[in-house]
């Protein structure tokens, strides 16, 4: 197959911006998409096995609460900011996704409502492990389903980077499977996916266990477990991850090229400074690097892939649209930086203060609450005065 297909599916009114840009802004924002998926995998497996120990074990009768509520928190943050890289992808590599909704059209359904019933089973997992302590099978069944919603998402990126096997997918032997029903996975990128939920989940219970350290309502001893726990895991897991990137490196061909290069590079200073354990927070900048290269590694793959059939991402129609552009800057810059910057410095001092916080006597988080509201007031102003702004002066 050429890319002549696959160029008769774009959007023939283009792109709005410079292609290259969606491409960033899809790394980006895929990183952050993936760290809260990894994060909730994690933290929810973590707590299925806290959950056998609690009863017997004080420090993990303190912790598992902890992790259950971390896990809820990372799947609501992993389903919001999971839109932005679809919607990026659908931009500029928009016949990828179509297709894979095509083949795999029952899937998509059955993902969507897996998603919603994994997410209820957390709650109810959450629920019944305050009111018994337990809740084991709950929360199995919980991580089950929600490991299963990753598998069919791996399942689309995969059908979505294969061109050359649409035709025998959706046609095989000449009769069309209309079914939707296409499942195609990819053993070894799927296990380096799914093993990155071990360091990510230790990083995590070392940040956890600095960022309380100035508490006096938490012992010594009990964040010392923690953090060492955390230090096992996030040595062994990213030894793990290391093997399966390199195994799925040589099978993409791409074990010496100079990005792959940088993320093991990358992958060797996270391991060492995740070892040393000296200051966590350092350590998650390192592994937000990481996450970033292998964000970029994804994207390098199904770059080389398209561009070998003779898809020029780069020469994509463009055509200039400033209102949306500036909308969107507007939106992410302004308004998104302040509102998380409000939501962040509002967790970090609740967190860090023993008992009730009142955030109205607190001046920075009531200055960033206000502007927060301010800002989100004025841009629902004039989202909907451009809009109208725009449809009249189109249809009259």
């Amino acid at each position: 197959m050429d890319a002549t297909f696959i160029n008769l599916m774009r959007d023939p009114a283009g792109v709005p911006f410079f292609p290259v840009v969606f491409q960033g802004l899809y790394i980006l924002t895929w990183a952050l998409h993936a760290a809260f998926v990894l994060l909730a995998i994690g933290a929810l497996g973590l707590s299925v096995y806290g959950s056998t120990k609690q009863k017997h074990d004080n420090n993990w009768k303190i912790f598992n609460p902890h992790l259950i509520m971390t896990g809820k928190l990372s799947v609501s943050l992993l389903i919001l900011l999971g839109i932005a890289p679809l919607l990026f992808t659908q931009v500029i590599y928009d016949s990828g996704w179509y297709v894979a909704n095509t083949l795999s059209g029952a899937w998509v359904f059955i993902f969507i409502y897996s998603l919603i019933a994994g997410y209820m089973m957390f709650y109810w997992y959450s629920y019944a492990n305050k009111k018994s302590n337990g809740s084991t099978l709950i929360g199995l069944i919980s991580f089950a389903i929600l490991v299963f919603c990753g598998i069919l998402m791996h399942n689309f990126a995969v059908e979505s980077i294969s061109p050359t096997k649409w035709t025998e997918w959706y046609a095989p032997n000449g009769v069309i499977d209309n079914s939707g029903w296409n499942f195609h996975i990819d053993i070894i990128r799927l296990a380096f996916m799914v093993s990155l939920t071990i360091p990510v989940t230790g990083i995590f219970m070392q940040n956890y266990s600095d960022f309380l350290s100035t508490r006096k309502d938490f012992s010594a001893e009990y964040l010392t477990f923690v953090k060492n726990l955390g230090t096992k895991l996030a040595v062994t897991g990213l030894l793990i991850s290391a093997v399966l990137f390199v195994v799925w490196m040589l099978q993409a061909g791409l074990l010496l090229h100079p990005v792959v290069l940088a993320t093991i590079a990358s992958v060797v200073v996270l391991l060492l400074a995740a070892k040393a354990n000296k200051n966590s927070y350092i350590t998650t900048a390192i592994l937000v690097v990481v996450a970033l290269f292998i964000s970029g590694v994804r994207e390098l793959i199904r770059y080389n892939i398209m561009s070998g059939l003779g898809y020029d991402l780069y020469g994509y129609p463009m055509n200039l649209e400033w209102e949306t552009i500036i909308m969107f800057l507007l939106t992410f810059v302004i308004l998104g930086f302040t509102g998380v910057a409000f939501i962040l410095t509002m967790a970090w001092k609740a967190g860090k203060r023993e008992g009730v916080f009142d955030a109205s006597k607190d001046v920075a988080v009531t200055r960033l609450g206000n502007a927060t509201l301010a800002l989100f007031i004025t841009w629902t102003m004039v989202y909907f005065a451009w809009g109208i702004f725009a449809l009249f002066k189109n249809t009259l």
